[in-house]
This record gives structure tokens, C-alpha cells and sequence, in this order.
């Protein structure tokens, strides 16, 4: 029953906080934590604990596998080297720097190198919920940086709880053997779980079992990584990448669509949930703060989320010109942006739920059976960092990204006229034979020709009268509903008939909904493209 009890006021919060959200313009994920946070103090839930295996096991590959399939595997190959040295050198300089600064408070350094550990790695959903006003380059570089370190991080965890838990010492050849290990494992089978699903692709027909298939592949690709001990992040990270590739080629867009959909539902409740659980350990994480008063507590909370966001800013503002040193070639140097363009990427430092439950993963006493030293204080540091990069970064992210003042990405804008250009001069040169092919009357033929024209030309006068007709279409769907519901309605037809007749009117929908965000603005009317155009005399 407490189960179910969580699951409804979970839902309810993120129906309230989204539903504020749009109308009163503040940060959701603010908001969502805020709903955390009150429903933390409820008698209801002021004992709840949170599973780390929920979120390891459940939460994090559903994220992560969507995350990638919606990735650019072209952009993170051209910024490879970044992205490498972001999700591994930075985790390891954000794990020593969050671990010098615990020290100093007293901590051992073993203990102080596990809450680095757990700090050392952004939070993939956080970093979607408020980044998505990017340009591609720099969105793709943050969104694959938050996929991977998860990796690095959970590996260097398992090494100083280790050492923390058994007391055993560290050793570096040992630790390096099992990151190499880890990273090299969990790509390979990232690779033979999307290969081996893609031949099972091939043979299925039924668009329902392929999205039965979209939902269980994370789990088939996280779930043999783990029995094995290699990093389940990035396997599910490389199956999702690879499935990316081959997807166009083997999935029918009825499955597609229909896949999409839910993962752009679940995506959103999964990570709108997390940022509720979040909030709701606050509250628990002070009650069982013992081994330390509040006070002092916080001050560690406070040093340690200076050190978090400093020691990203002193990486973004330093390393990078370390390589241009290194590296001139010329494609590097064209590739090159500046100091005011690195603040966003700096400043998108979020921690989320991934630390939390990485903390709550720390055992509560030793091999010898002492209790671990400062785990309680360790659990409320995590809490209070995620809480302070999510209401200072997360919000102020979008104004940040503003004064960067990123150029237009005109090479995307230009991808897609080429990609519509090619797609329209092929099928103009294939519409003849498959003309006679179906015995399709003349006029057909030579509207469909117009159309694909009007693409082809890409002129203002064309995207004016693609727009007109998109309106068109979309008046006459809601009078074939209207007139469909009066069907039902006088007793002509029965719910069967008429959802069976709703389901083409969903589809033709669907489809001038996409085709209309795909079409570019004419000059002077990006201002309309969200104002509904009813009144026919503005023609």
C-alpha cells in the first residue's frame, strides 16, 4: 500500500509542478523538488528511504538508452576528445578536488575520496531537463559527457568502498586494470546485445512486439554487463548508439512512431519522478544526520559544492587551452569557441539522483562490522549539493546560454535543405515507373510532382503555400472529427466504428503535425508559427 501511495503522490507532483511550470514560467525541476521536499515532510513519507537499486537498476538505464538513441553519433565523433576527457579526467579531478575539501573538514581520505566518488559525475537527467536550448555541438558534448561518467564514477566508487568497507589498500595498477576492464567490457557488449537484436528486428512484423523490444533492450544490455562486472552504463550507452544507425534501416515507422511516443512519455516521467525523490530525501537526510551537528554539516555541504562547481570551471578554463597548445591542426582550430562560449558548458555542473543513490549504495558498516565513518554526513553532502546545482545552475542555465551568444547553427539548417533537396530529386526520378508501375491517372501524377517541387525549390513562396495547406489540412481534420462525433452522437455509428475511424483521422494528424515543424519559416513569419491561424480572410 506504500508503494502505491508513493507511485500516486509522485504522479500528482509532477502533474502539479509541470502544470506550473508552463503557467507561471519557473524551472521545473525546481518546482518538482520543491513538491519533493513538502512531500518529504509528510508523515506519509518522513521515513521513506529510497532504494539505490531503483535507480541503478531501473531508472538509469531507461534514461540513459533514450539519451542515446536521441544522440548525434557524428557530433560525438567529431568531439571525441573532449567528451573522453570530460567523462573521464574531469571525473577523477572532481572525485580528488571533492575529496581534498572533505579532509580538510577531517574526514579519512578514504571516506573523503567516496563522497568525491559519488559527486564526481552530472547527472544525465538533469543536465536534459535545462540544456536543450544549445546549439547541437555543445548540447551533444553535455548530454554524451553525463552518459559516460556515470560509467567512470561507478567504477571508482566500487574501488573506495572497497577500500573504505574491507580496509584494504589501494592499488593503482589494480584500479587502472578494472577501469580499463569496465569501459572495454561494457562497449562490447553494448555492440553484441544491438547487433544480435538487430537480426531479431529483421523477423518481427508486429509494430507492438517492436516496441516491446524498444523497452526491454536497455535492460538486455545493462542487465549481462553487470553479471560480468563490466560498466552497464556504457553498454547500454553503445547498444543505444548503434541502434541509432541501423534503426531507419530496419524499423517500420508504424513501430517508430508508436515507440517514440512512449519514450518520450516515459523519459519525462522518469525523470520528473527522480527529481521528486530527490526532493523527499531532503528532509530524511537531515533526521539521520547524526554523526555531525547540523551546522557543521552544512559548512562541508557548502565547501564541497563550491569545490564541485569550481573545480568545472577551472577544467573548462584550463584544459582546453592545454590541447590548443598541443593541438593546431586546422580543423581543430576551426572547431575552437571562446571564453564566453565555455561558460554554459561549465555551468551545467548538475548532480542528480545517479549521486544519490550512489551514496545510498555505501554500506553502513565495515567487513570487520565497525560502523562506516561519516556515511550519514556523506548521504546529507550528496543531498545538499544535488539541491544547491539544481536551484542555482538548473534555472540560471538559460540566461547563461543567452549572453553566451551562440552563433546560428546554419550547417543543421543547411543538413536539412540538402536532405529534403535529395530526398525530392530521387523521388521525382523514381515517380515515373512507379506512375505506370500502379496505373496512377495523370493529374495525380502531376500534382504529386508539384509538391515534391515545392520541397525541392525550398523558396519562401513554396514554404508560404506549404504552410497554407498545412493549415488547410488541419481545419478539415477537426470538422471529419466534429462530423465524426455527430455520427456517434445520433446513434449512426458505435464507439467501435468511431474509434476505428479516429485512429486514420490520429495518424493523418500525426503526420501534418510533424511535416509542419520540419518546414522552415518564411522571412516574417517566424513570429506565427505558434499564433493558430483560424481567420481565412488574412489570405
Amino acid at each position: 500500500m506504500e508503494s502505491l501511495e508513493l507511485i500516486v503522490a509522485v504522479a500528482a507532483a509532477v502533474l502539479v509542478s509541470g502544470w506550473l511550470a508552463r503557467r507561471t514560467g519557473l524551472s521545473e525541476p525546481l518546482l518538482l523538488l520543491g513538491a519533493g521536499c513538502l512531500l518529504g515532510l509528510t508523515p506519509a513519507f518522513d521515513d521513506l528511504a529510497l532504494a539505490p537499486e531503483v535507480v541503478l537498476l531501473l531508472f538509469l538505464p531507461a534514461l540513459l538508452y533514450w539519451e542515446a538513441l536521441t544522440s548525434s553519433v557524428r557530433e560525438i565523433r567529431h568531439n571525441l576528445r573532449s567528451i573522453a576527457l570530460q567523462s573521464t579526467a574531469l571525473v577523477l579531478v572532481t572525485a580528488l578536488a571533492v575529496g581534498a575539501v572533505a579532509h580538510a573538514f577531517g574526514y579519512p581520505w578514504s571516506v573523503a575520496l567516496v563522497l568525491g566518488a559519488v559527486l564526481a559525475p552530472t547527472d544525465a537527467a538533469a543536465v536534459a531537463a535545462v540544456a536543450r536550448a544549445m546549439p547541437r555541438r555543445i548540447l551533444t558534448m553535455l548530454r554524451t559527457e553525463s552518459l559516460l561518467n556515470d560509467g567512470t564514477a561507478l567504477v571508482l566508487l566500487a574501488v573506495t568502498v572497497e577500500v573504505v568497507a574491507e580496509d584494504v589498500p589501494v592499488s593503482w595498477a589494480d584500479t587502472s586494470l578494472r577501469f580499463a576492464e569496465s569501459y572495454a567490457g561494457g562497449i562490447a557488449i553494448g555492440v553484441a546485445v544491438a547487433l544480435l537484436l538487430r537480426h531479431v528486428r529483421l523477423r518481427l512484423r508486429d509494430p507492438l512486439l517492436h516496441s516491446v523490444l524498444s523497452v526491454a533492450t536497455p535492460f538486455f544490455a545493462f542487465l549481462p554487463a553487470e553479471l560480468v562486472h563490466v560498466s552497464g552504463v556504457l553498454a547500454v550507452v553503445t547498444c543505444g548508439l548503434v541502434s541509432s544507425r541501423y534503426g531507419p534501416r530496419v524499423i517500420g515507422s508504424d513501430a517508430r512512431v508508436q515507440a517514440t511516443a512512449f519514450w518520450e512519455v516515459t523519459s519525462h516521467l522518469l525523470n520528473s519522478a527522480l527529481f521528486v525523490l530527490v526532493g523527499i530525501q531532503l528532509p530524511a537526510a537531515v533526521r539521520a544526520l547524526t554523526s555531525t551537528d547540523l551546522v557543521q554539516a552544512v559548512a562541508v555541504a557548502a565547501a564541497v559544492s563550491a569545490a564541485v562547481v569550481g573545480t568545472r570551471f577551472l577544467w573548462f578554463y584550463t584544459v582546453p587551452y592545454a590541447v590548443r597548445v598541443v593541438d593546431r591542426r586546422p580543423e581543430q582550430r576551426e572547431r575552437r569557441i571562446g571564453a564566453a562560449q565555455r561558460i554554459p558548458l561549465a555551468w551545467a555542473g548538475m548532480r542528480g539522483a545517479i549521486s544519490l543513490a550512489a551514496a545510498l549504495t555505501i554500506p553502513t558498516v565495515t567487513a570487520e562490522g565497525r560502523p562506516v565513518e561519516h556515511r550519514d554526513a556523506i548521504v546529507f553532502t550528496t543531498v545538499v549539493v544535488i539541491v544547491v546545482t539544481l536551484t542555482v545552475l538548473g534555472p540560471t542555465l538559460p540566461a547563461v546560454v543567452r549572453r553566451a551568444r551562440y552563433d546560428a547553427d546554419d550547417e543543421q539548417t543547411a543538413e536539412s535543405v540538402l536532405a529534403h533537396q535529395h530526398l525530392g530529386t530521387a523521388a521525382l526520378r523514381a515517380l515515373p515507373e512507379l506512375a505506370r508501375r500502379y496505373c496512377v491517372a495523370p493529374g495525380t501524377v502531376a500534382q504529386l510532382e508539384r509538391d515534391i517541387s515545392d520541397r525541392i525549390d525550398g523558396g519562401e513562396d513554396a514554404v508560404r503555400r506549404s504552410r497554407s495547406a498545412h493549415r488547410l489540412e488541419t481545419e478539415l481534420l477537426r470538422v471529419k472529427r466534429r462530423a465524426l462525433s455527430e455520427l456517434r452522437d445520433t446513434g449512426r455509428i458505435d464507439d467501435i466504428v468511431l474509434r476505428s475511424v479516429q485512429d486514420v483521422l490520429d495518424a493523418e494528424e500525426v503526420r501534418l503535425s510533424v511535416k509542419e515543424s520540419r518546414t522552415p519559416p518564411a522571412t516574417g513569419e517566424r513570429a506565427l508559427r505558434t499564433v493558430p491561424q483560424r481567420d481565412t480572410r488574412a489570405c
